[in-house]
């Protein structure tokens, strides 16, 4: 059947449009609509026709006015009909597709016009409650469904209104920073939108969060985050990064109940027949000057020729066990975290601060690792003890490089360290030594940055013995073929660097043909540290991966066999990889984001470059005075080579947008 010169109705942006069919040539209807628009449309965008042709109209105009009121008069209709009274007729019919001339009549009686059967498909559409219009029919929903219906249609008006008030408040917090007293939806409507700036559509109310931003116009990228900083929900600096990896800054009440009870226990109580005891020795810890989790300290006394070197940790598992809330707390963290302005610690700061810090004066339990070294440094012999130890000095790097040329003990561990990273170097060891950067914080914000060298004589002389502990830990697990957690790491794709280098163009060429390291349960080698089998047990109070390989090997030297089998084993190497990869992505964007926070009052500034790499598009820069990556476009015009200090712009810096845009 052909629809020229019918009146039919449309749906547009959710409202209906009444229009005159000018043309029908079986695929597209030409329309002259209410709003005087000449349209094409599919004939299945159609949802009702008149069943007669309209009366002849003498002009376009005539048409449109035609159109206009009957437009108004089926409205007007649409506003006046109870579906609800209908349905209680058909309600037994939910599983029939009903006519709408059918439906119309039930309500306006036999025979209605095309005008009342247009507004009761009007009313079905408009409602959804009761019926369903589908291709032409009606279907009655089921009473089920309808109670359905009325519930969300409840819900969607609350939250209509809801949404309303609450933009309302936020417009007038956002533009004039005032917040009403009586606001009682402030704190959620808040998470709301801090969660949704965080998670974008993976929010849990992102539908809500959506609405609730562009009522607002809370339209710039970084508006929420503005805005709950202004209202103190987030602080100016809020470490974005470690909300959106979801890592946990609190402690369960549970674990904290434990460091209570761990609180009460007297050291002294320690049976010394189950451990050494090693208290009159004179024991020392080096650390840096903010370091309060005191967790490995050295002694050395001569024998002979040779030396007994002891490398003393904390004994963290006798106090973090399997089981326990504790243990728990740090399979979820996997690591400490330290950034510029605060850090979260893997175990309690009540704990990890004190009884399990090896402080001066204090009794201690530690896994002591007894070494025997011939004047060259060779390993004569060594055992892994169970002790008791306390430290009798404490001191910081730069007291003890000061110190190393009078103390003879200092003189002899730092003489001892060179010739054991010379010996790694003949294992075929690449030693990579990057400056370290230290950020500081000071009471009024300003940021402090300066870096510092890592191969002083104490810094070698710590790293060395630890590496040594670490060494030596995974040689003991490993020989009897025990489970552990091992890393390992191939060959370099290419060597550039044979043994210590100091030049950083070298260092980070080689950094990026470094093969990537793994976490075996058996030992392989471990290229760049040189050593055939490789794991990290000193830092227990801090690393995961440390204290499951110090309760392992405790329990090995007490001739318990192994604690945690290889099963076990892969499921704390899953755990360690996934939390380790979280807190380094973490701590690398915090890092960047107090780097970029500096630099972006000096934002129009040169600064000077080291040229990595030079390609046909891009040019890969490295600020060392920073210790930050970039890149440039290339410019013919600045011909550069790997090697070559540049001076670069600072074009464009955005902290929070984590944006570094440099200019020749």
């Amino acid at each position: 059947m052909t629809l020229n010169g019918r009146i039919v109705e449309y749906l547009e942006n959710g409202k209906f449009i009444c229009a005159y069919v000018n043309e029908d040539n079986g695929t597209r209807l030409h329309l002259l609509n209410q709003n005087s628009r000449e349209l094409n449309l599919a004939p299945n965008r159609i949802v009702h026709c008149t069943n007669e042709k309209a009366a002849s109209f003498s002009t376009r105009e005539d048409i449109i006015t035609f159109l206009q009121k009957t437009a108004k008069k089926r409205a007007v209709l649409t506003a006046g009909i109870d579906l609800d009274e209908i349905w209680e007729i058909v309600s037994d019919k939910h599983e029939d597709a009903l006519g709408v001339d059918f439906m119309a009549s039930l309500y306006f009686g036999n025979d209605p016009s095309d005008d009342q059967c247009a507004a009761f498909m009007r009313a079905v559409i408009g409602n959804r409650v009761y019926f369903k219009y589908k291709a032409g029919s009606i279907l009655v929903h089921s009473p089920e469904t309808v109670e359905q219906l009325k519930l969300q249609q409840k819900k969607d008006k609350e939250q209509e209104i809801f949404i309303a008030e609450n933009t309302a408040a936020l417009r007038r917090l956002y533009k004039n920073g005032e917040s009403s007293e009586d606001w009682k939806d402030r704190d959620s409507i808040l998470q709301i939108l801090a969660d949704y700036y965080l998670f974008g559509k993976d929010s849990s109310e992102s539908d809500m969060a959506r609405k609730l931003v562009k009522k607002a116009e809370l339209t710039g990228p970084h508006d929420i985050f503005y805005l709950l900083v202004m209202t103190g929900f987030w602080d100016k600096n809020e470490n974005i990064q470690l909300r959106k990896q979801d890592i946990p800054t609190l402690f369960s009440e549970k674990a904290l109940a434990e460091v209570e009870k761990i609180k009460l226990q007297n050291e002294a109580d320690l049976p010394a027949a189950d451990r050494r005891d090693l208290r009159d020795l004179q024991i020392l810890t080096i650390d840096g000057p903010e370091t309060r989790d005191f967790d490995d300290a050295l002694h050395i006394e001569k024998q002979g020729a040779n030396y007994l070197v002891g490398i003393h940790i904390s004994d963290v598992g006798l106090y973090v066990k399997q089981g326990t809330a504790l243990f728990e707390e740090a399979l979820t963290r996997g690591t400490s975290i330290y950034f510029p302005e605060k850090h979260y610690p893997m175990l309690p700061a009540a704990l990890a601060e004190d009884k399990l810090s090896l402080l001066k004066d204090q009794i201690r339990p530690a896994l002591s690792f007894l070494v025997l070294l011939s004047p060259a440094a060779e390993v004569l012999n060594f055992e892994i003890v169970r002790s008791i130890i306390s430290v009798k000095q404490q001191l910081t790097y730069q007291v003890a490089d000061q110190l190393v040329k009078q103390n003879q003990a200092l003189a002899a561990l730092a003489a001892l360290s060179v010739l054991l990273r010379q010996r790694r170097v003949n294992r075929g060891a690449i030693l990579l030594p990057m400056p370290e950067l230290h950020i500081r914080i000071t009471a009024d914000d300003s940021i402090e940055i300066k870096r510092s060298a890592v191969d002083t004589p104490s810094r070698i002389l710590v790293a060395e013995f630890m590496i040594l502990a670490n060494t030596l830990g995974a040689q003991f697990v490993a020989e009897r073929e025990a489970p552990g957690l091992f890393r390992c790491q191939a060959e370099p794709r290419q060597r550039l660097i044979e043994g210590f280098e100091t030049d950083i163009l070298k260092i980070m060429q080689q950094r990026k043909r470094l093969s990537p390291m793994s976490l075996l349960t058996t030992p392989k080698s471990h290229s760049c540290v040189g050593a055939p089998q490789y794991t990290t047990v000193t830092s227990p109070i801090r690393r995961l991966l440390d204290l499951i390989m110090q309760l392992q090997i405790s329990y090995l030297c007490m001739g318990k066999g192994i604690l945690f089998s290889k099963k076990d084993m892969k499921h704390f190497a899953s755990i360690i990889l996934t939390t380790l990869e979280k807190a380094n992505q973490v701590k690398y964007l915090r890092q960047r984001y107090w780097i970029l926070k500096y630099l972006q009052a000096k934002s129009g500034e040169r600064l000077p470059a080291l040229v990595i790499d030079s390609g046909p598009k891009r040019v890969h820069i490295f600020l060392e005075e920073f210790l930050l990556d970039a890149d440039l476009p290339h410019n013919p015009a600045f011909k550069v080579t790997a090697g070559d200090t540049v001076l670069v712009k600072l074009a464009k810096v955005d902290p929070l947008s984590n944006i570094l845009r440099l200019e020749w």
